[in-house]
């Protein structure tokens, strides 16, 4: 399972473990992934996702699923966040 989340595309990052003597050792900072169940209200069924807590704050601030998937990115979307996108527009084009 890759370490990246499915709603902003965040992934790990690289750097260096500095030591007081000034060594340098390469490392990587892995984004803050949990495994969530989200609802949409146009489609009204939930959805099981793994987001960054960042992402997290994020959808609560834009209002829930729906909302945040309106105004995402296609490109940073995962397949299976880009699916459901098209499904709550698809519901809401119908509504």
């Amino acid at each position: 399972m890759s370490r990246l989340c499915e709603l902003t595309g965040k992934g790990p990052m690289v750097g260096n473990n500095v030591s007081h003597a000034n060594n340098k050792t390469r490392r990587r900072f892995l984004p803050n992934l949990n495994d969530v169940t989200m609802i949409s209200d146009a489609l009204g069924r939930s959805f099981k996702l793994r987001v960054s807590a960042a992402a997290l704050r994020t959808v609560d601030h834009r209002g829930g699923l729906d909302a945040f998937l309106a105004k995402a990115a296609d490109a940073e979307l995962s397949p299976k966040a880009l699916k459901i996108k098209k499904d709550i527009e698809k519901a809401q084009a119908t509504a």
